[in-house]
């Protein structure tokens, strides 16, 4: 075991002062948000970094909060993330954990220690993420579709979701053998979690529930959301992905998950088309791109019930004129064969809003609170106002100094362990509060941050403090 670090007058004096505030707090069974933890930084360092041993013998010994640094070099070569703290491998002490550096290998410790701990208290699992996932394009790539899914994958039914947390705190007896995914880190990887922006979104909905959005950036980059229209009315969001280069985009969508898609190009008037299909899975398996026309604004439907013929109605480059092509689908050569080319005086498609039967899909852009003016926002028949989003499967934290975006609708906090204004306010104001570096007695506040995380967990001074503050295993 470490040798002991404390530092007894300041221990005393600093204990006394949390007991007489967290009387209250430890309860015998807490609201969340009121609960103290054992919790360890950079978890995956054991003693390589600190002394902290494995993650296995860290839950052993009540750590609830354990920190993975993440990046994402060689997903598409493994099919996952890698621990480590600048690098991959960095700082990462094997001793006694998975001999690789793969995430998953490392997640399957805790969930495997949870499974054997079916009334340990809530454990909280902080991805902190070291590279900018925004620039992985697809989930093929490793972005946060599929941070979300190889969550889920592990955790199962053991996986608490952000989106589940109650409006009134839970307590952690209703939380024991659950896991708590935490996003830290890279602070556009966290912003994207919480939202989208685009331009020109378009969207389509068939008779089976699917959806597909598609958008520009705004900046030459044609990208598409995949969900699935709920029984409650809502849209869950499933795959996001990169697909093309162009400007305002539009879908249509048959019953079979056979979609063609036409943009403009981004510096010229000539239109193209895509043929795709829409997976099971949420993914869109797509064909290379094809010039049909030239001409501005383009707009497209199925017109008959087999999905099989096409409209597409566009603006001429050079004027009001509205023209329109004929079009048949051969899905399985993945081609459309236009025709009839002519003007027509009928309007453009609207392709801000698709319906099936009584179902209706409409979006658009709107700030939401402090979000950007071209953040991506849905209405259905039955709920207005949804962000186009990453499921939110983990919490995502605010650290100090972040944007008003971050901190909106935030739970988790954090900041150094030496800020204890920010870790105390923070505390008062009911959330969950991370101090990281929390090596000193000294980095005490009153009250203590939930999640005082700490190097050294098995020093005297930490495991005193923690027991006379009530930590809760």
């Amino acid at each position: 075991m470490p040798r002991s670090r404390a530092v007894p007058s300041v221990l005393a004096v600093a204990a006394s002062a949390l007991l007489i505030s967290g009387n209250a707090e430890a309860s015998a069974d807490p609201p969340l948000p009121s609960a103290i933890f054992r919790a360890t930084h950079n978890s995956y360092s054991g003693n390589v970094d600190g002394a902290k041993s494995s993650i296995a013998y860290q839950l052993d010994r009540g750590i609830r909060f354990i920190e993975l640094d993440i990046h994402d070099n060689g997903y598409a070569t493994s099919h996952d993330y890698s621990i480590g703290h600048d690098s991959p491998g960095n700082l990462v002490d094997h001793t006694g954990n998975p001999p690789s550096n793969l995430l998953r290998d490392w997640l399957n410790v805790i969930n495997t220690w949870s499974a054997q701990h079916p009334t340990a208290a809530p454990i909280v699992v902080a991805l902190d993420v070291k590279d900018d996932l925004t620039d992985n394009t697809s989930y093929a790539a490793g972005n946060l579709a599929a941070l979300n899914q190889e969550l889920t994958s592990v955790f199962g039914s053991r996986l608490f979701w952000a989106k589940d947390y109650p409006t009134s705190p839970p307590s952690v007896d209703t939380l024991r053998g659950r896991v708590l995914p935490l996003i830290s880190g890279d602070g556009k990887t966290r912003t994207a979690y919480k939202r989208d922006v685009g331009y020109h979104p378009a969207v389509a909905i068939n008779g089976r529930g699917q959806v597909v959005e598609v958008n520009d950036s705004g900046a030459g980059a044609l990208w598409y959301w995949t969900g699935a229209y709920g029984t409650d009315g809502r849209v869950t969001w499933l795959r996001h992905g990169k697909y093309d280069t162009g400007v305002t985009p539009a879908v249509t969508l048959n019953d079979n998950g056979d979609l063609v898609e036409v943009h403009q190009s981004e510096n010229a008037t000539t239109l193209w088309y895509r043929v795709g299909h829409l997976n099971a899975d949420g993914e869109i398996t797509w064909s290379p791109s094809r010039q049909y026309d030239d001409g501005v604004l383009p707009t497209v439907r199925f017109t008959d019930a087999a999905g099989t013929q096409l409209r597409e109605i566009h603006r001429s480059q050079s004027g009001s004129q509205n023209w329109n092509w004929r079009g048949v689908l051969n899905a399985g050569a993945m081609t459309v064969s236009w025709s009839g080319n002519a003007k027509t005086s009928d309007a453009r498609y609207d392709t801000a809003t698709s319906t099936s039967g009584a179902s209706r899909v409409h979006v658009w852009n709107g700030a939401d609170g402090p979000t950007p003016s071209q953040t991506l926002r849905m209405d259905t028949d039955r709920y207005t106002g949804d962000r186009i989003r990453y499921q939110q499967t983990a919490f995502d934290e605010f650290q100090q100094g972040d944007s008003a975006e971050l901190q909106q609708g935030a739970l988790f906090y954090a900041a150094p362990a030496g800020e204890s204004s920010f870790i105390t306010a923070a505390r008062q104001a009911g959330r969950l509060v991370r101090g990281w570096d929390f090596d000193s007695v000294s980095d005490a506040t009153n009250p203590l941050a939930d999640y005082p995380a700490t190097n050294h967990p098995y020093d005297t001074w930490y495991q005193d403090l923690l027991t006379q503050s009530g930590a809760v295993e």
